[in-house]
């Protein structure tokens, strides 16, 4: 497929320099359905990126358009701040009848604002609020958000620069295999933590994903997250999870701890959670954990009742019968086996990843970005991830069919030979 630029002048003129996604596709996307995308000229493309995670179900998913809509035409409440509505009744109850409570998880929900940063904000606030330390530890290649408390525990120097002052009451600690397998896990953190002269201050909590999207697709093993929340516990630090990207189903379960059978005691959820793109995140933690005063931490988004919607009628259509988790398992398969043969044919490549969150890893870094883009021209949306964007990462919609996938495959590997 041959693409001419559009002409993007008012998008130039008018929008900020800190654009990103637009300049790596220049389209004017008009229409969106599934897995597919189309621009304005007509041209139309296989979307493997969802909306950064937020698509797990494709766009426009037909069932959550029409709870949507049925919802706006009774003039459903739109804007609630933190009010009880029939909307968020509805989510509340599908969300612990669907979610909660078949995987015994005894979580209280909070609603902290619209966005994934939101989330993590309220959690690191709330263990500092709970255990009375300023510390967080998080982990190296970490990615928790943009705002500032989220920026201290991330690990990308350019993000964090941008934040424009020091970051502080965070220490980061090497993630699962830093060392490629040469040193013992946690052998570092515990010696700080019980040497009296390290200069760690005792640590409120941990946070960790358990597979790092923006770091590069590094997928922590179960065993290491079960080490991981024992030394919490030994510790009397809280165990925070975050699972804005890789939750709702990305890794397969609904939570991506679930494999490592780990009970954290702080989950982030954000992204995928309405269901339909729209903004929408959630706190958990253990009851004992629920110490805010009313009004202690609020936010004038954090009611919005369409997302409510939408998230209650993904969790009833597809958290219901435990078939999502069986299907994203299966297209996982599709993907790994496609990619260990690219990566096999290919010298100087590298594939990993869980669920439906895959990523290849150039050793020529500057490649990486030259396959999405020449993707890009063949009609498939991917993008980096890494340090140094040497990753290209998969995110396909976890409702997209076997040909799709596969559609897209092919033109990812013929991506990779034509860049070679």
């Amino acid at each position: 497929m041959t693409i001419t630029p559009p002409a993007l002048s008012v998008f130039e003129a008018l929008e900020s320099e800190v654009r990103s996604y637009c300049r790596g596709w220049p389209a004017v996307f008009d229409r969106a359905q599934g897995s597919h995308m189309y621009d304005e000229d007509g041209h139309t493309y296989l979307d493997f990126f969802a909306g950064a995670g937020s698509l797990n179900y494709g766009h426009n998913n037909p069932v959550l358009k029409r709870a949507l809509i049925d919802y706006i035409e009774r003039d459903g409440v739109t804007h609630g701040l933190d009010m009880s509505t029939t909307a968020k009744r509805a989510f509340l109850e599908s969300f612990q009848n669907n979610i909660l409570r078949p995987r015994d998880l005894p979580y209280k929900v909070m609603f902290p604002g619209p966005t994934g940063t939101n989330a993590v904000e309220a959690a690191l606030k709330l263990a500092r609020k709970v255990k009375g330390r300023e510390s967080i530890v998080s982990f190296t290649n970490a990615f928790h958000g943009m705002s500032l408390g989220s920026l201290a525990v991330t690990g990308n120097a350019f993000k964090r620069a941008g934040a424009g002052i020091p970051l502080v009451h965070g220490t980061p600690m090497p993630f699962d295999n830093y060392f490629d397998g040469t040193v013992e896990d946690f052998l570092w953190f515990e010696r700080l933590l019980e040497d009296q002269g390290s200069g760690l201050n005792k640590p409120a909590a941990v946070i960790v994903e358990t597979v790092q999207g923006e770091g590069g697709i590094n997928v922590a093993r179960p065993e290491w997250l079960r080490a991981l929340a024992e030394l919490c516990e030994r510790q009397d630090m809280l165990l925070i999870v975050d699972d804005i990207q890789m939750g709702c189903g990305r890794t397969g379960a609904f939570f991506s701890f679930e494999e490592a059978g780990i009970t954290p005691d702080i989950v982030t959820v954000s992204k995928s959670i309405s269901g339909y793109g729209m903004p929408m995140s959630l706190a958990l933690f253990k009851p004992e954990l629920d110490i805010w005063e009313p009004g202690e931490h609020n936010g004038t988004f954090r009611g919005n009742n369409p997302a409510f919607v939408t998230a209650a009628a993904t969790l009833d259509t597809y958290w219901a019968d435990g078939q999502m988790e069986k299907q994203t398992l299966a297209r996982g398969e599709q993907v790994e086996q496609a990619l260990r043969a690219l990566c096999e044919e290919q010298s100087g490549t590298h594939f990993r990843g869980r669920g439906l969150v895959w990523g290849i890893e150039f050793e020529d870094k500057p490649r990486a970005s030259a396959v999405c883009k020449r993707a890009f021209e063949l009609g498939l949306l991917v993008e980096t991830s890494g340090p140094e964007s040497e990753v290209v990462k998969l995110l396909p919609a976890l409702t997209i069919s076997p040909e799709d996938l596969d559609e897209g495959l092919r033109t990812l590997a013929r991506a990779v030979r034509e860049t070679a």
